[in-house]
């Protein structure tokens, strides 16, 4: 990963977070001052939702968000993927799999609603 500096009010977000930043759920109101980090895997799911949903304003979106994507580590690679074979019962994806293990890499919170990281520390879950 690039060297750059972490400030207390950064987070890894989610896509889900991010989508319900754009639906306006009021939750995440706090969250709209604090800086974010994605990465290549949630930035591609950010992407396909917009689509999927055919939200017309998908192009100003994936440009805003693009440049807060930071690549990950091999290290993050690695460590996500043995985390989702240990809980292949669960269901979790691989993006968020990798959102999570860069949290924790990056010594941040991932800011998420998905339930099957609400009891995880490093997590700020989010409804």
């Amino acid at each position: 990963m690039r060297n750059f500096i972490v400030f207390n009010n950064t987070f890894v977000y989610d896509t889900y977070a991010l989508i319900e930043i754009l639906k306006e759920n009021p939750n995440y109101r706090p969250y709209l001052d604090s800086n974010i980090m994605i990465n290549d895997f949630i930035f591609a799911e950010f992407c396909y939702v917009l689509f999927r949903d055919k939200d017309p304003k998908a192009d100003k979106y994936i440009q805003e968000i693009e440049s807060f994507i930071v690549h990950v580590s091999p290290t993050v690679i690695k460590n996500a993927m043995e985390f989702r074979f240990n809980w292949k019962d669960r269901k979790v994806s691989i993006t968020d799999c990798m959102g999570y293990f860069m949290a924790k890499e990056l010594g941040i919170n991932f800011l998420t609603g998905d339930k099957e990281f609400e009891k995880l520390e490093n997590v700020e879950f989010v409804k």
